[in-house]
């Protein structure tokens, strides 16, 4: 299984995790920083507050939440994203977990190295679901997805990132999920063009026997 107090460790700088603060989740009223999902404890431990923005130390699978405490939308997200992670971080045991928090971007935050990272990864929704996958100390491949996906959304852009990740490697075509959003944004574009259509026989038809 993958060690959580590795990672811990190092963005926290410190060998002592005792002395770090712990939280059931992460809400609107949580200080602003950075978080990372411990398997063992099942807590979100603040483990950077000042310096650096995010930067993956170790290989394997990333999973980010940008989360705005003045988003509403990221409170409703809040109630699909920390079951779901408690959920599938039984099951995914190469991936890591963490939630990056800043009041309203990194315009607004009391945590510089969660200002850097909105800055860094060029998050400009809230929330904003990314994903990394770091081998040899780089990220090889990555994934942002803006807006709130729920539990099966999560299942699938999460649950299969290692499968396209292991598809990129092979050159093969990478296809990203469609959430529920876009699903209903092409049905919207469908019907406005029958819409259209039906509009312009009727014009037609109109023309004709005029």
């Amino acid at each position: 299984m993958i060690a959580d107090d590795e990672l811990i460790r190092s963005l926290a700088g410190s060998s002592d995790l005792s002395k770090l603060r712990r939280y059931d989740e992460v809400g609107s009223e949580s200080p602003h920083g950075l978080y990372v999902y411990e398997r063992d404890s099942g807590k979100w431990v603040l483990t950077r507050v000042d310096g650096e923005g995010f930067k993956p130390v170790l290989d394997g699978y990333y999973v980010l939440y940008f989360d705005n405490a003045k988003c509403h939308a990221c409170r409703s997200y809040d109630s699909e994203w920390f079951p779901y992670v408690r959920e599938a971080s039984k099951k995914l045991h190469d991936h890591y977990f963490i939630v990056i928090l800043c009041e309203w971007f990194s315009r607004k935050c009391n945590s510089e190295s969660a200002s850097k990272s909105f800055k860094e990864y060029d998050v400009h929704a809230s929330p904003t679901t990314y994903l990394l996958y770091v081998r040899n100390g780089s990220i090889a491949y990555k994934e942002k997805y803006e807006g709130r996906l729920n539990r099966d959304e999560l299942r699938k852009v999460v649950g299969e990132f290692s499968v396209r990740v292991e598809k990129f490697e092979r050159g093969e075509r990478v296809e990203l999920p469609k959430t529920a959003e876009e699903e209903v944004d092409i049905a919207e574009v469908i019907r406005k063009l029958i819409e259209l259509l039906r509009e312009a026989g009727k014009s037609e038809r109109s023309s004709t026997q005029g």
